[in-house]
């Protein structure tokens, strides 16, 4: 995004139809183009089957969408979590003299704290699955959800995943559920006109209508690895996690961020599409602790213009394969080196980050078809969709606090394709990545990061590390790599 403008996290918070209450859902939201446009009704078939047409009379102008929200509604949900932080005791805290004064709280001040959250979720299984935001729960240690007819219920964390910015939470008490149904995000298109719900600003339920901006949006500073439906539909602080709809009353997405100046919305909205939703919660069903993606196994870099023109495209156009694993799917699937992938499963790849939508969101197992341009030619070649190996195996190690190191608390793992992909690292094939920096985080080690060398001991597997930060010299020389860019620092022992 631009410099000048911020992308504000907020928190935005089915059944079954007839045939004819859908159509004439349909023809009621095309009505405002009936002002725009007048004249003869137009209609065309989408590739879809879905018919859109423009109204062509006034008694259709007059049609409403409350059908729709009437069915969605009782499946948005509000999401409150919480956390209680301990605060910095003052010296004098406990001392009786000046409890005399103050009382064993301390000049006022409370010892805890508690942090809240709230934003927005949909029931999406009878069961009570829930998806809502990521950064709506992060951190929380106890989240509620209270239903649109007012019931709460405490909710377990199923998952949460940070790269798509989306969480599944089981509601704990007796169901059924009224829960939405997953549209197909893959067959939305711009112009089609959408709902968003959620809790805006705390004032209850509230619904906004509008369309579809731009679909594939990579460019938002929001997520290193999504792509959004960018919508004008209004969403404002406190939407964020509840669905956007459209007029079959599916959830095509989950709305996550707006752009904007004011902390309001100004038109310019975006929604997590609903493929990548169906992935992260087949992921919370399978009981796995993180999203399962397809893996690649091979590199891939930006178009640029001279290579569009040696391959005779009139624009950038794709993602070239830079290099190509000697064990993996694109090896076998035969991709080489030099192609450029132009589509996954018929959807245009515009850029690289085009490309991480179309196929990361796509469901494991099976094949998938991708066209590629080599030497003049264009190639289909089917890739099968398996998830990325565990090779060689984490083996976690933990930093203690004795001897005194900068590595206090830090967990490092061994660099396999599975922490590759589930850190989204593409700077490094092998080493130890910090997983978690846990109290090292106060010297500057971040998660992702990779070790290199601790006083001059290369730092090939866990087991290198292990020793080296048992070890207690005057000087901790450290080299590291982040995000490809080698940073090398010195450290008092």
């Amino acid at each position: 995004m631009p410099g000048s403008a911020e992308s504000r996290y907020q928190a935005l918070g089915k059944s079954e139809m007839s045939q004819n209450g859908s159509c004439l859902r349909r023809v009621a939201a095309c009505a405002l183009v009936l002002l725009a446009f007048g004249g003869a009704a137009r209609a065309e078939m989408a590739d879809s089957g879905r018919v859109r047409a423009v109204p062509g009379a006034r008694g259709e102008v007059l049609l409403s969408l409350a059908p729709v929200v009437r069915e969605i509604a009782p499946s948005v949900v509000n999401v409150y979590g919480a956390r209680v932080e301990q605060r910095a005791a003052h010296p004098f805290m406990d001392d009786p003299f000046f409890q005399q004064f103050f009382g064993e709280g301390g000049f006022g001040v409370p010892r805890e704290r508690v942090q809240r959250s709230a934003g927005s979720g949909v029931v999406v299984d009878p069961a009570g699955l829930v998806i809502t935001n990521h950064h709506v729960i992060a951190g929380m240690t106890e989240v509620k959800v209270s239903l649109s007819d007012r019931r709460e219920f405490p909710a377990k964390i199923v998952l949460s995943d940070e790269r798509s910015d989306l969480a599944v939470l089981k509601l704990e008490g007796e169901g059924p559920f009224p829960a939405a149904r997953l549209g197909d995000s893959e067959a939305v298109e711009v112009g089609d006109f959408v709902i968003a719900l959620g809790n805006p600003f705390g004032v209850g339920q509230t619904v906004t209508q509008g369309i579809v901006s731009a679909l594939a949006r990579t460019q938002t500073g929001i997520s290193d690895f999504q792509s959004f439906i960018q919508t004008d539909a209004a969403i404002n602080p406190g939407n964020s996690g509840g669905p956007l709809v459209d007029l079959d009353g599916e959830v095509v997405g989950i709305n996550t961020a707006i752009f904007t100046r004011s902390g309001g919305s100004h038109g310019i909205g975006f929604a997590v599409p609903s493929a990548t939703v169906r992935l992260v919660l087949e992921s919370a069903r399978s009981g796995g602790g993180v999203v399962r993606r397809p893996w690649l196994g091979a590199r891939l870099q930006a178009v640029s213009q001279d290579i569009a023109h040696g391959l005779g495209l009139l624009r950038p156009l794709g993602a070239l394969v830079a290099s190509v694993d000697e064990d993996g799917p694109a090896r076998a699937a035969g991709l080489q080196p030099g192609d450029v992938i132009t589509s996954v499963a018929g959807r245009q790849v515009d850029d690289i980050d085009g490309f991480g939508y179309h196929f990361s969101s796509r469901p494991l197992e099976g094949q998938v078809s991708l066209s590629v341009l080599r030497g003049g030619e264009t190639l289909t070649l089917p890739l099968r969709l398996t998830p990325a190996p565990e090779r060689p195996a984490r083996e976690p190690v933990t930093a203690g606090d004795r001897p005194p190191s900068p590595f206090v608390g830090a967990t490092v793992v061994n660099l396999s394709p599975a922490v590759a992909e589930e850190l989204a690292i593409t700077h490094a094939d092998s080493g130890v990545v910090i997983l978690d920096p846990g109290a090292s985080a106060r010297y500057g080690f971040r998660t992702g990061d990779i070790l290199l060398s601790v006083n001059d001991r290369k730092i090939v597997s866990t087991r290198d590390f292990d020793a080296a930060w048992r070890i207690a010299p005057r000087v901790w020389r450290i080299v590291l790599n982040r995000q490809g860019r080698v940073l090398r620092t010195d450290l008092a022992g």
